[in-house]
């Protein structure tokens, strides 16, 4: 067992959410999410990690089995593996369950660790035409040229295509040709479609132990679901594309639904008694990843974003990734009822997320390929990951971590995502509804009606403010001038302020004067005419003046203020101040 870099041991302390239980970046496992799984081999509780090494690509593919940090066991596998899957296929004890790994066109079935059984995928119609061609060469009729151009022509205009055989020999050079036909002029044509990927659907039962069916996608777009005990075709469903990602939930006998990813950038949704796609999700961008969480479709795609969708295709959310997505997987923890999607990103970054909200991260030493949580050993809440280098990674999620509902990423809160409870239409509003449309002339005349009576109301009644002046405040419309007045006391003596103001950017306002005009025979004011100083703009000016109450009867009356410029007669500014009754006599 290697030792934990530094920068693991950083992350850890920092997030004190996972433990580092093992590192090995030289493990040598090359492999994808896809053909990674974790299973109880032995029935004895302790759950081992079962692995389809990828190897070089070309050779040394095998299939690999650890248990702790250690490898138990390991077999060679003919092709590359495109996918991995625990499943019970009986109800004989002990229960024990198998792998099935898919390689090419075949499935091959291990049972306690040994080759149990082998399926092959049924051959595919071959053209016609191409047979008669083919008989033609075999009988020496045709020369391999004439054959290649025979074949060429069929395959650009056959609805059939052409079988391996035909597209290999339309790659060799001229003078490889005749050996080629002499060599497999007498073999019978067959054309064979191969595995893209595997998942697993409950037979009758949904629990943990239940006899699953094995659920196939092939590259001629063809969904088949396979018994599990005599391994024949219960079922066969039909995609407008190339099957690269599955998910499937419920079971055969009830009710299910299969979500593919598909190679033109679509993702179908199948269910029982459907032979075609049920509902269809358009995406922007490719798929490179698919979870399911509860009734929601997440999906990574090729534009580094992670989009939810429900099942019939309805776009809940989008979240943007920093770095492309290379894997994903779901993170499910019944006992604590938590579930999250983890996606690994191309920067050495792990991050999870509940709907849209980033609820942690993990760093890596190197990009990881592949991800796998779920019970390991006897540990319930292990993850398993490896990277693109080879590298092994174990880490195991501590009893009291909790994870906030909040994002942790900038961006809007969360209650922005929530959507509201918005009630059902009721009758009223229907019948409402139909009266609009019924009457919307008539509607919209008697509401253009109802708004100029109001723009005229607020005019008149804007009119006679003006000419009752019965505001304290005025403005001035021909110069940057505002004015309010202030009185202060309570009789019969008062004080009367009056705030000036410029209101300009940067021009200043001179020779300006104010002028009262009031009743002689109730007040007195010892300043009835004075001039303003020159108006700095944004500064406010207030004057102040006093007026004595000459009434002994408890009445008012209104004071006139104006502001004119010298030497005109008009008022720039007019503004008429209540005065307040009087509680006492001037004494002369």
């Amino acid at each position: 067992m290697s030792s934990v870099p530094q920068d693991l041991k950083d992350t850890s302390v920092a997030s004190s959410k996972w433990l580092d239980a093992h590192y090995d970046p030289v493990a040598n496992l090359y492999t994808f999410s896809s053909c990674i799984a974790l299973s109880d081999l032995h029935g004895d509780g302790e759950n081992k990690l079962v692995v389809g090494d990828l190897g070089t690509g070309v050779c040394n593919m095998k299939l690999k089995v650890y248990r702790g940090t250690g490898l138990l066991s390991e077999s060679t596998l003919l092709d590359l593996p495109t996918g991995l899957v625990s499943f019970l296929m009986d109800l004989h004890e002990p229960r024990t369950p198998a792998i099935a790994v898919a390689s090419g066109p075949f499935i091959y079935v291990y049972k306690n660790l040994r080759p149990y059984f082998k399926f092959t995928l049924p051959s595919l119609e071959v053209n016609p035409l191409e047979q008669d061609v083919w008989s033609q060469a075999r009988e020496d009729m045709i020369d391999p040229m004439t054959l290649k151009e025979m074949l060429e022509g069929l395959r650009d205009k056959a609805e059939i295509p052409l079988s391996v055989r035909s597209l290999r020999f339309l790659m060799l050079e001229p003078q490889e040709m005749e050996n080629f036909v002499h060599l497999h002029k007498d073999q019978p044509i067959r054309r064979q479609t191969v595995i893209t990927c595997i998942g697993t659907l409950k037979k009758n039962m949904a629990d943990e132990d239940a006899v699953s069916c094995l659920v196939i996608g092939t590259e001629n777009g063809d969904v088949y679901i396979l018994d599990p005990e005599a391994f024949t075709i219960l079922c066969k469903m039909s995609l407008p594309s190339t099957a690269t990602l599955m998910d499937v939930t419920g079971q055969f006998d009830v009710e299910f639904r299969i979500t593919v990813a598909c190679r033109n950038g679509n993702i179908y949704i199948l269910r029982r008694d459907s032979p075609k796609p049920k509902y269809c999700i358009e995406l922007s961008s490719h798929p490179v990843g698919l979870v399911r969480m509860g009734k929601n479709v997440v999906v990574g795609c090729t534009d580094e974003t992670l989009q939810g969708y429900t099942q019939k295709g309805k776009k809940l959310w989008t979240a943007y990734l920093p770095a492309p997505v290379t894997t994903m997987a779901l993170m499910d923890l019944p006992t604590r009822g938590f579930q999250a999607v983890l996606v690994g990103l191309a920067n050495c970054e792990v991050h999870m997320y509940r709907d849209k909200n980033l609820v942690g991260t993990i760093k890596t030493p190197d990009v990881v390929t592949s991800i796998c949580f779920g019970r390991y050993g006897r540990e319930d809440g292990t993850l398993i990951m490896t990277t693109k280098g080879g590298g092994l990674i174990v880490k195991i999620l501590k009893r009291t971590a909790v994870f906030d509902d909040r994002d942790s990423a900038p961006g809007p809160p969360i209650a922005q995502s929530i959507r509201l409870n918005v009630p059902k239409k009721t009758k009223l509003y229907v019948d409402q509804t139909l009266r609009e449309r019924e009457n919307a002339v008539a509607m919209h005349r008697a509401f253009q009606m109802d708004l100029s009576r109001l723009r005229l109301a607020a005019a008149r009644a804007y009119v006679k403010a003006l000419e009752s002046s019965l505001a304290p405040m005025s403005a001035s419309l021909t110069e940057p001038l505002k004015m309010n007045a202030v009185v202060q006391g309570l009789g019969p003596s008062f004080k009367l302020t009056l705030n000036i103001q410029n209101t300009a950017v940067s021009r200043p306002v001179m020779n300006l004067a104010i002028s009262f005009l009031y009743d002689e025979s109730l007040y007195s004011m010892r300043t009835a005419f004075f001039k303003i100083p020159l108006l700095v703009p944004g500064l406010n000016y207030p004057i102040d003046t006093f007026v004595e109450c000459l009434s002994d009867k408890g009445i008012s009356d209104i004071i006139k203020v104006f502001v004119l410029r010298e030497g005109k007669s008009a008022p720039l500014l007019t503004a008429h101040i209540n005065m307040p009754v009087s509680e006492g006599l001037a004494l002369n």
